[in-house]
């Protein structure tokens, strides 16, 4: 199953890219971000922000309180274990 999960935006590693540093449930990753990009977001406004990550890109920004409900959710029903490790495998 493909999930999108919510990370946290810990750094900006290439401006030009689009490309930050997130935390996925400890496991640290590369992703783009350049859909949650826009007019009222620059790149530095989002370190510490939450986003939902699916296949490497940051899709939307939620607020912190929501990605931890979605992340204990999947914990719960089993899929954040296997999410975590597709994740550490590359796919």
């Amino acid at each position: 199953m493909c999930l999108g999960i919510p990370a946290q935006i810990k750094e900006i590693i290439d401006t030009d890219n689009q490309i930050a540093m997130v935390d996925l449930s400890g496991v640290s990753r590369e992703v783009n971000i350049a859909c949650v990009l826009g007019d009222t977001h620059q790149a530095s406004d989002l370190v510490d922000k939450w986003v939902l990550v699916h296949v490497g890109f940051a899709l939307s920004i939620v607020d912190e309180e929501e990605a931890h409900k979605t992340l204990k959710i999947l914990d719960e029903i089993g899929e954040l274990s296997a999410a975590i490790e597709d994740i550490k495998q590359g796919e």
